[in-house]
């Protein structure tokens, strides 16, 4: 285990105390922005604990214009690049999407869509909210190698019973053991998951509430199991609810909200 007094990269650093993400970081460190111990700091230098960071106020009116906007991802989008013809979410963000029950008193231009991407996936078969952000601090709150960031979903479901797809009342056919199998027990990738809250919503729907994203990982636990995901509907990550945002539309992440 390395030393916690060890010195290391100055981006990572800031990282760490949460002032930017490792790219600002070096964008800022490029445009002489950031000072250590009182003097201008170069690129690739190491710090300890003890060393004084100071960042020019131009860098935070940088960081204040920038955007983390929320969409209501329909079906058929992919979260990031295109692929097999299959557009990106990010092309939804334009004004004429814009939800009019947005709050925010920002106004959409096109410079908003400059570094803007997703803080984690939401597969091309599943809709809700998808965070789409240019802040590298929102971005590692939500997708960062430490985050614990609770991720609520919907899941309606079927299950095979005598050979024969049931959709209705799934609940009072699905054993219970299988259900507790959901919450903790399963792996994929050859790595334990960690525990989830899942629930019956209704009798054809579950309730999942994970602090992990593998990829398809609710579709792939319910196949472990013998369930069917027949649609699946993100509507919350941290404290913050897809709520009335219509499918397609997307809105601003207000002032005063915080995952």
């Amino acid at each position: 285990m390395t030393d916690a007094a060890e010195p290391i990269r100055l981006n990572k650093r800031m990282a760490d105390l949460g002032l930017c993400s490792r790219r600002e970081a070096d964008a800022w460190i490029e445009q002489g922005w950031v000072k250590v111990n009182g003097a201008v700091a170069p690129m690739g230098l190491k710090v300890g604990p003890q060393d004084r960071i100071e960042v020019d106020p131009r860098a935070r009116g940088q960081q204040a214009e920038q955007v983390t906007i929320l969409l209501h991802k329909p079906v058929g989008y992919v979260s990031g690049q295109a692929e097999d013809g299959h557009q990106p979410a990010v092309t939804l963000v334009q004004l004429r999407n814009h939800w009019r029950g947005d709050g925010s008193r920002k106004r959409f231009s096109p410079q908003q869509l400059r570094g803007l991407a997703p803080a984690g996936r939401l597969d091309i078969d599943s809709v809700g909210l998808l965070v789409l952000t240019q802040d590298g601090r929102v971005a590692r709150q939500l997708i960062g190698e430490d985050s614990g960031m609770e991720k609520e979903y919907l899941v309606r479901v079927s299950y095979a019973v005598n050979g024969a797809e049931r959709t209705a009342d799934v609940q009072s056919v699905f054993p219970r053991e299988q259900l507790a199998r959901l919450r903790h027990g399963l792996s994929l990738d050859g790595q334990p998951l960690k525990r989830a809250r899942v629930d019956w919503q209704n009798p054809e729907q579950l309730r999942f509430i994970l602090t992990e994203g593998k990829k398809r990982q609710i579709r792939r636990m319910c196949e472990l199991v013998g369930l069917k995901v027949v649609g699946l509907k993100r509507i919350r990550i941290g404290n913050v609810v897809l709520g009335q945002l219509p499918q397609g539309q997307w809105r601003y992440l207000g002032a005063d909200e915080r995952f």
